[in-house]
């Protein structure tokens, strides 16, 4: 399936991009994103949902070197929460008008698969909320730890109640940069096997990238560049994240250097560079229909002005966000602050599902 826009433009090569991400003007560059915005929802909604990220778990046996989140199974603060805690934090996201929750946590060396199946029939049977949930790092462990393969793995984890899956565990989609951050997770093109595997069976998708730890300009391209091929092939990512790596109280803090255009890496990545890269992202992803703002790792504020370089998404209200905090940035803010952030940058927010369909437009 093409997903392409209806753009009679010729899409831009990678040469090009590289170009645009190492020298453009930055403006220039806005309004290219802003202009393909408004061709494709020229309508001028921003959309957004209310859910809540759930980190079920803390273990994990990758121990990437960006993360702050992660813990050793002996470490005193290791935890996997309770099926009443976990309850309990759904019944409050329900009671905020939430449609979704977003659940991922490590690779706990304990878990298997029957802990997942259970686990997603009990929330299905006591609550009606959208599960999306265990990114392409998650599924194949679970995979690996039950003997299956990746898409006999998803097909019992769908039928259990898993809805969508989320596009963690990407960071960068190029397996010089992966060695280095992220030795132990999967590589890129088991990144992207996972995703194809649940685009094949009906299943939707959404695709991150965490640019600022010690990739290139160059490992951004292929990043992007594999992601469009992939939506020309199955069509099936709803929406592109871009975001930046938060250093604090990680490995990384203080290391790496970054090439042309870009600034000094283990250090948090600047406004402007943010701005470069979501407007590139929304030029080069001809084919990916949203392009969502982080406000959660840049603020209100940015996320408003990003709202002109190519977003159309303000994401998700993050009634609860722990990965992120465990780096030191904590931007917080109630849906009632969105919809002010989104009025106040000229547009109009709606309320939205998984899958992009609008589910309210009253606000």
């Amino acid at each position: 399936m093409n997903n392409t826009s209806e753009s009679t433009s010729p899409r831009i090569t990678k040469v090009e991009a590289l170009d645009l991400l190492k020298n453009a003007d930055l403006l220039g560059l806005g309004m290219m994103a802003d202009n393909m915005r408004k061709a494709l929802h020229p309508e001028g909604d921003v959309s957004f949902i209310i859910d809540r990220n759930i980190n079920y778990t803390n273990v994990c046996i990758n121990q990437c070197r960006f993360c702050a989140f992660y813990r050793n199974l002996e470490d005193k603060d290791a935890y996997v929460l309770s099926r009443r805690v976990l309850y309990k934090k759904i019944r409050e996201t329900i009671a905020c008008g939430g449609t979704q929750i977003l659940m991922q946590g490590g690779l706990h060396p304990e878990l298997g698969l029957e802990y997942y199946t259970s686990l997603l029939k009990a929330i299905k049977s006591k609550f009606d909320i959208h599960i999306h949930a265990l990114s392409p790092p998650e599924v194949t462990f679970i995979a690996e730890q039950a003997g299956l393969a990746i898409k006999d793995t998803l097909l019992v984890l769908q039928d259990a109640g898993l809805d969508s899956i989320p596009g963690g565990g990407a960071e960068i989609l190029a397996d010089r940069v992966r060695k280095q951050v992220s030795p132990k997770k999967i590589g890129s093109r088991q990144w992207l096997k996972v995703m194809e595997e649940a685009h094949g069976i009906g299943m939707q998708t959404t695709a991150t990238m965490m640019f600022g730890s010690i990739e290139r300009p160059e490992d951004i391209i292929t990043h992007l560049d594999v992601l469009r091929k992939l939506q020309d092939k199955t069509g099936g990512f709803t929406a592109f994240i871009p975001w930046s790596f938060q250093p604090g109280n990680t490995e990384l803090q203080g290391a790496g250097v970054r090439g042309p255009g870009l600034g000094v890496r283990g250090q948090e990545a600047t406004g402007i560079e943010y701005l470069r890269i979501l407007a590139l992202s929304r030029v080069f992803l001809d084919n990916f229909p949203n392009i969502q703002a982080s406000w959660v790792t840049q603020g209100l504020k940015m996320a408003q002005v990003a709202l002109r370089f190519g977003a159309n998404d303000f994401g998700s209200t993050m009634l609860e966000e722990n990965v992120v905090a465990a780096a030191g940035v904590s931007n917080r803010a109630t849906i009632q602050d969105i919809i002010n952030a989104v009025r106040g940058a000229g547009f109009r927010p709606v309320q939205r599902d998984m899958h992009y369909r609008i589910i309210n437009n009253a606000l």
